[in-house]
């Protein structure tokens, strides 16, 4: 765990995020990160929620229809 200071950015307030946790992250500058709302505070993350929702929702209907996108690919 590390501690992340506030900082005035122009008319803003950021967090600078050390190297090495851009690094881990697989961050660079202009990249998007998502912060969702937990009961015990807010979570940041790179992966979208809403995307990863969708997918759950494809990975079902492959699985329930495997044999009908099976006779597609011929």
């Amino acid at each position: 765990m590390q501690a992340l200071k506030l900082t005035q950015i122009g008319n803003s307030v950021g967090v600078i995020l050390p190297r090495e946790l851009l690094a881990k992250l697989g961050l660079a500058k202009g990249s998007t990160v998502y912060a969702i709302d937990q009961p015990d505070g807010v979570r940041l993350t790179t992966a979208d929620p809403d995307f990863e929702a969708q997918m759950d929702v494809a990975r079902r209907v492959m699985r329930e229809r495997r044999a009908v996108l099976r006779e597609l690919a011929k």
